[in-house]
């Protein structure tokens, strides 16, 4: 587990590919277990540690999770939440080279329970949910491209059915039409970035994740974005 930030109120990780946020029904592990594990280590703890979890990113995304120690921080941080108080970028890199270089995309997405997956849809459907990202092409190699997407909403695969919905299927996202699955049996989807209001301070915090290690192709944007 990779600590990026810590305070009496905050905690900040970078969550690994294929790693649960929460549990599931199956009982596999989950980083918000391992985070109560550490807690409750560090500061000696009989039982439990509190831990409130204040977003999710889904089982195959690496990237920033953000986690309140404090129940007065998790209510705070969820109101700011509700109220797109948060700024969320996120790396992405496809197999084709989108349309445009820069656009603002708006879908309208369904979601499958049956199935776990969303589809994007252009026009107003029954049972779709707005939902709008921002993104721009920075670099790109011989056979893929990195995009750099900012979420303005929240919804179920919101960037994968978006992206796949434009003929840009992630890397390694079999659900939504990649030719192959990735190594790690993640996909290539990376919250980069998180910034939000401290609950407690009001200081406005901006927290990066490193790209995943030993993932040449993560290696190679990240070296390339670096020169931008």
């Amino acid at each position: 587990m990779k600590i990026l930030y810590e305070d009496n109120h905050t905690i900040v990780v970078n969550k690994r590919a294929g790693e649960l946020v929460q549990p599931d029904p199956d009982g596999a592990p989950a980083l918000e277990q391992e985070v109560k594990d550490y807690l409750r280590v560090k500061y000696n703890k009989a039982g439990d540690a509190f831990l409130g979890v204040v977003h999710r990113i889904d089982r195959p995304v690496s990237g920033v999770v953000l986690f309140a120690k404090t129940s007065k921080a998790l209510v705070r941080l969820n109101e700011q939440l509700r109220e797109r108080g948060f700024q969320k970028k996120y790396w992405a890199i496809t197999e084709k080279r989108p349309p445009k270089e820069a656009d603002e995309l708006v879908h309208y997405i369904v979601r499958n329970a049956k199935t776990n997956k969303s589809t994007a849809h252009a026009n107003p459907t029954k049972d779709g949910q707005q939902a709008v990202l921002r993104y721009r092409l920075m670099k790109e190699s011989d056979r893929y491209f990195l995009l750099e997407i900012e979420l303005v909403t929240g919804r179920h695969h919101q960037i994968r059915a978006q992206l796949a919905a434009i003929g840009c299927v992630i890397k390694g996202d079999l659900k939504y039409g990649a030719a192959r699955s990735n190594r790690n049996g993640g996909i290539s989807l990376h919250s980069r970035s998180l910034s939000f209001t401290h609950p407690t301070t009001a200081e406005r915090i901006e927290i990066i994740a490193p790209v995943p290690e030993g993932e040449s192709i993560w290696q190679f944007f990240d070296l390339q974005a670096a020169e931008l």
